[in-house]
């Protein structure tokens, strides 16, 4: 396994690990209108290659095709954390884990907070997160239950803002 940074062209590969992860994993803790709301197969793709563009991820792939990406923003937002529903439970999560918590660091974040999935928060949790708050988003008119969680980095030397 192979993490890099995404590079422009990719956007449709993320997109089907994106919406792999959401219908063939997430299906266990939410509904078919939910996961459908929350991951359309009709999504705007130029939306989504604006939103890619503008996380701008870490890429996991394995044998040369992405198979997971996540980011970290320079506040220390995790917007996005998906591996592909054909590729679970082989490290790749973990990987990406270390390289956010790694860039976090070099960016100088005392803390990483990140609004997670029902399903993603055991995993989320695994690494050191808690739960703030629950929340419930409404997405295309849908309410996608979700959890903020955040992690103190700790050892950090940023400065309080």
């Amino acid at each position: 396994m192979r993490i890099r940074r995404f590079n422009p062209g990719e956007e449709l590969a993320l997109f089907e690990i994106y919406h792999s992860a959401i219908h063939l994993v997430a299906s266990r803790d939410y509904t078919k209108v939910q996961l459908n709301a929350w991951a359309p197969a009709d999504l705007d793709q130029d939306l989504w290659k604006n939103k890619i563009r503008g996380i701008n991820p870490f890429v996991a792939e394995i044998d040369g095709k992405p198979v997971g990406y996540a980011d970290v923003q320079e506040n220390g937002y995790i917007d996005h954390f998906f591996v592909s529903g054909r590729h679970p439970r082989q490290g790749i999560g973990k990987a990406l884990m270390a390289v956010l918590e790694s860039e976090a660091r070099h960016l100088g974040v005392a803390e990483l907070t990140s609004d997670v999935s029902r399903t993603a928060q055991p995993f989320f949790h695994s690494f050191g997160f808690e739960v703030v708050e629950q929340r419930t988003p409404v997405i295309r008119g849908v309410a996608v239950p979700n959890a903020l969680m955040r992690k103190v980095l700790k050892g950090s030397h940023a400065s309080a803002a």
